[in-house]
């Protein structure tokens, strides 16, 4: 991790955030989707619950042909930029036309298992740096790097050499998190996970199996609940969803083992349970999801705020689950869209009023690839 002095305007700025990103199918009930028992919505005075019912409209496929898409980030002046977990590359896509451009492959990319070229997202000064953060894999580590972005080179050739900003996460076969998101305060946050080494989740010195939070220069973040560290929270078993609420609350969804799922609304320095609980648990210090699903109806990935609702990527449960929220417990029992009608899906991002994008993942050696193989598609979402 390179050291770089954090700017006076971010420094001033930053925030200690409190727990706190076909046509539509019929929506289903949470079948194994619950919501906590004693998660009792925690809402601020005024805060009201969104409807309990909703509806889900895909409007229509953006592109198709697309080789293990992982991370999504859409550009300012339009277009999307989707990361290829095994190619190591990135490519543009037009949302007009859906033509697709390769900016060029991420070099010291590792693809292994789960591990590759994941997250990615623009810099908070995207308009006048132009630079591209990525979360990958390399030989020894999972790694955060930025890469200045010039689209008038030509295709293959627009991303310049990664700058490694951080680096040290655990890296293994499975567990490799991967989702970055920068938040309202300006701040890079990363998902991570234990990558198979369970202990690591509870161990506040380790990177693995947390939520980071860090300058955009890679520094450990000001107002960070432990000092001099970038951990933001732990135990956590696998984190690849981050997401926040108008409130600048954040939540974050997270693989279970072999029995609950969970979406967690997340708090500076708590503890998530990894190992010692999987789903809702009454230790006491450990922090219990907002809601949880068993693993073959969820597996979830990336999530979207969108109007009181958090939207949910479902791997190996195939669908985008809905959980409405009141503000920061769920108030009402999740619902399933799109169930097995596009595969697996790996992220769902918001695409701006009733609209997100979601990316499927049919191609990741877990799924059985559509026509097409992997597409981003357009939807409505209520």
């Amino acid at each position: 991790m390179r050291r770089r002095a954090v700017t006076a305007v971010l420094a001033a700025t930053a925030l200690l955030l409190t727990a706190g990103c076909s046509s539509g199918g019929k929506g289903s009930p949470a079948g194994g989707g619950t919501t906590a028992p004693d998660s009792a919505p925690s809402a601020r005075p005024g805060e009201s619950a969104a409807p309990a019912k909703g509806s889900v409209r895909v409007l229509r496929t953006v592109a198709e042909g697309l080789k293990t898409p992982w991370g999504l980030a859409a550009l300012p002046g339009g277009g999307l930029l989707v990361s290829s977990r095994d190619e190591g590359t990135i490519t543009r896509i037009d949302t007009a036309t859906g033509r697709k451009t390769e900016l060029g492959t991420v070099s010291g990319v590792s693809p292994a298992g789960e591990g590759g070229l994941l997250g990615i997202a623009l810099s908070p000064g995207y308009a006048s740096d132009h630079m591209i953060y990525a979360y990958f894999t390399s030989a020894s580590d999972n790694r955060i790097v930025r890469m200045l972005y010039d689209e008038h080179k030509p295709a293959g050739e627009q991303l310049g050499a990664p700058d490694t900003i951080f680096k040290g996460i655990p890296k293994g076969r499975i567990h490799n998190g991967g989702r970055i998101a920068f938040g309202p305060d300006g701040m890079l946050y990363a998902g991570t996970g234990e990558s198979g080494e369970r202990g690591l989740a509870q161990d506040r010195k380790s990177l693995g199996g947390k939520i980071l939070r860090m300058t955009p220069e890679g520094e450990p973040a000001p107002g960070n609940p432990f000092p001099g560290s970038a951990v933001y929270s732990y135990g956590h078993r696998n984190v690849q969803g981050l997401a926040w609420d108008t409130r600048q609350r954040l939540f974050a969804s997270e693989f279970g083992q072999d029995t609950w799922d969970e979406l967690n609304a997340i708090v500076p320095g708590g503890n998530y349970g990894w190992p010692r609980a999987e789903g809702r648990s009454s230790q006491a210090g450990l922090r219990s999801p907002i809601a949880q699903w068993h693993t073959d109806e969820a597996s979830p990935s990336g999530i979207a705020y969108v109007d009181g609702v958090v939207w949910m990527a479902a791997l190996k449960g195939r669908r985008l689950w809905r959980i409405p929220l009141q503000g920061t417990g769920a108030a009402a029992a999740p619902r399933s869209f799109l169930d097995g009608t596009y595969g697996r899906l790996r992220t769902v991002a918001a695409a701006g009023g009733d609209k997100v994008w979601l990316v499927t993942s049919n191609t990741d050696g877990r799924g059985t690839p559509h026509k097409g193989d992997d597409r981003v598609l357009e939807a409505e979402v209520k």
